[in-house]
């Protein structure tokens, strides 16, 4: 039954590798076949997923490096592959409509299969390194995912995205490496003793800043946001729905397990998640208000809820042991906004493929005679917003708690909880913000009218596929204590806290009272902000939606672009030609010192290439190019020096 066990957990890794291997080589000009393929594999991984619920295994492969790579599951990595393995099979199926007359599309079946194959690998981790093995792997395959279209701006986004994952990686490597150093392990329940164990944490600030960054880089957290908005919108649908559901939230898990295992009731590591939480909140839902697109604007959705998370992260650290009911509350809103995105950019995708278009303004009453399409986004619509009865409503009400937690804390110690307070509206009024914008997103779709409404085309067996994931919404918001209550007590452990003394009432009028602040200033945003400031009608009497977001408030055009295409390529250059001048001028004295050569007139012609003079003028292009012709030894002597260490 071990046997039966451990090979499981390495079938949910490597079997979507090898099989999309497999099939891209077998069926790479049959589509229907592929197709097939592909369901039937995310289908086994989806049971097999099914049939480690309520199990618990370790499992240690040790020959990479030395340390070896660990898997481990139970508790919240079960509940993290299983809601993997649904989403990819769910997307899977709905891909085959998606991509009927796509290009490209052996390539994506590829890719898709790869990366679910390193996701898997990131939450059965058991320590940083295998969790950065996988993690760095995942950044490459869904490149492909972002890049797949191949327009112009697909391009742009996925090298984008390329470039926050690769610099992101390499600043959590050295931070590892740092970690490494330190604490002589990489294995979180290890090292979450030995951090016990230390007197100052201060020293490790800055480790955990390193090791942060990448994870903080994939989910999109400002100012490493940049890539978010563009690559959610310019990839196709199925594959913005894995981004937002699964791979983001890679970046919070490993956030969590930082948390949980370095800085465990660090008030300081808390403040810093908590101000980190609240700005890309904030900013998440502005943009939202401001865009126009149906993507980009579920995209900056996502990343202001990235921005909960991250309140619930740091809240965490601020609360100490007092901490069940941010912890909670974290888990929650983890699994219930990966339900919605699910259903939103299914719904989105199914838009986009009926009418090829995105912008508000040309998809304008789409819906508004589709009621199953109506119902379905309503539903997502109250979840998201935090509406009573909606699942996400449950989840923003404890991260709501766990912040007038620490108030009364602070206020029965005599501290000043002025700042908290503030932290407290800043959570209200961007549940109003994400209410504004899914009310503009719903009204624009399927309340206003409009000339390019098209018939639906949906297939009956998708649309119960998509009843099927909508009805989980309202069943988890109605019966909480059945359903959410019992998913955060399995995975409690994972942030290394427990579940609340007591039952949370959540219908409470103390409760319900923090929702409904958040409904009239997402009212107020909505009827105000949107309807008078950024509408207008035009010349026909046609009322349409303004792109009017501030464009020096771009970072990544403004700030990221100028810096890494402009100033850091110009330092490196200076840096580059003082190293070869130094170089040149060197060897040019070396050779006038000790072989006795005045000014290259008694320059051997075999020693020419090794001096900086020729035929009696000055030629110092040689040593330059000797100096590149050394550095790109060197960089193959690393790059074979690394492949002996690994293999």
């Amino acid at each position: 039954m071990i046997f039966t066990k451990q090979m499981i957990l390495l079938s949910l890794i490597f079997l979507p590798m090898v099989c999309g291997v497999i099939q891209y080589a077998a069926f790479r000009k049959q589509e229907t076949a592929r197709d097939i393929c592909n369901i039937v594999i995310t289908g086994v991984i989806f049971g097999m997923a099914l049939f480690l619920i309520g199990k618990n295994n370790v499992w240690t492969y040790q020959s990479i490096c030395g340390n070896g790579i660990s898997f481990v599951i139970g508790g919240f990595r079960t509940i993290l592959v299983l809601l993997t393995a649904g989403i990819w099979f769910v997307t899977t199926i709905f891909s085959k409509s998606y991509f009927a007359k796509a290009n490209h599309k052996a390539r994506y079946s590829l890719f898709l299969l790869l990366t679910e194959g390193a996701t898997m690998g990131i939450f059965l981790a058991n320590d940083f390194f295998t969790l950065f093995i996988f993690f760095e792997m995942m950044s490459f395959t869904s490149f492909v995912l972002v890049i797949q279209e191949q327009t112009e701006k697909a391009i742009q986004a996925a090298k984008t995205y390329l470039a926050v994952a690769v610099i992101g990686g390499l600043v959590t490597l050295m931070g590892l490496f740092l970690l490494y150093q330190k604490a002589g392990t990489l294995q979180m329940d290890l090292l979450q003793i030995f951090m016990a164990g230390q007197q100052k944490t201060t020293e490790y600030y800055i480790i955990g800043g390193l090791v942060f960054f990448g994870f903080a880089a994939k989910a999109g957290i400002v100012p490493l946001h940049i890539w978010l908005p563009s690559a959610y919108t310019e990839a196709p649908a199925p594959a913005t729905t894995i981004l937002s559901c699964i791979l983001t939230k890679t970046g919070v898990v490993g956030a969590m397990a930082i948390t949980a295992n370095l800085f465990l009731h660090d008030r300081i590591w808390g403040y810093v998640m908590l101000c980190l939480g609240v700005v890309t909140m904030l900013w998440g839902g502005i943009l939202a208000v401001f865009s126009i697109n149906l993507k980009r604007t579920l995209a900056c959705s996502s990343m202001s809820q990235i921005g909960f998370l991250m309140v619930g992260v740091g809240m965490q650290g601020l609360l100490g042991t007092h901490n069940a009911l941010a912890a909670t509350g974290t888990i929650l809103h983890f699994l219930n906004h990966s339900f919605l995105k699910l259903v939103l950019f299914t719904v989105a995708g199914m838009i986009y493929l009926q009418t090829k278009e995105l912008d508000l303004n040309r998809i304008k009453g789409y819906g508004r005679n589709n009621l199953f399409l109506k119902a379905v986004f309503l539903m997502a619509l109250l979840g998201i917003g935090g509406i009573p009865l909606g699942n996400g409503y449950i989840s923003k009400t404890l991260l709501h708690e766990s912040i007038v937690e620490y108030i009364h804390l602070l206020q029965k110690t005599g501290q000043s909880a002025f700042w908290i307070q503030c932290v407290e509206w800043a959570f209200l009024f961007a549940g109003g913000f994400t209410l504004a914008y899914m009310t503009k997103l719903f009204v624009a779709v399927f309340v206003e009218k409009g000339t390019h409404i098209k018939k639906d085309t949906t297939t009956i067996g998708e649309k119960i596929l998509l009843s099927i994931c909508t009805l989980i919404l309202p069943i988890l918001g109605i019966f909480p204590h059945a359903t959410q209550d019992r998913l955060a007590e399995m995975s409690v452990s994972f942030v290394s806290a427990h579940m609340p003394d007591h039952a949370v009432h959540y219908f409470a009028w103390v409760n319900v009272k923090g929702a409904l602040i958040s409904v009239v200033i997402g009212a107020l945003v909505y009827g105000v902000l949107i309807r008078k400031c950024l509408m207008k009608k035009n010349e026909n009497g046609e009322t349409v939606y303004l792109d009017c977001f501030p464009v020096w408030l771009d970072l990544e055009k403004k700030v990221y672009r100028p810096l890494l295409l402009q100033v850091l390529p110009f330092i490196g250059a200076l840096f580059a030609r003082m190293c070869a001048n130094l170089t040149d001028g060197i060897v040019a004295l070396l050779r006038m010192l000790i072989f006795n050569v005045d000014n290259g007139k008694f320059i051997p012609k075999e020693d020419k290439y090794f001096s900086a003079y020729t035929d009696g003028e000055v030629d110092k292009t040689v040593y330059r190019e000797g100096f590149a012709r050394s550095l790109l030894m060197i960089g193959i002597g690393l790059a074979v020096a690394m492949l002996y260490i690994l293999l």
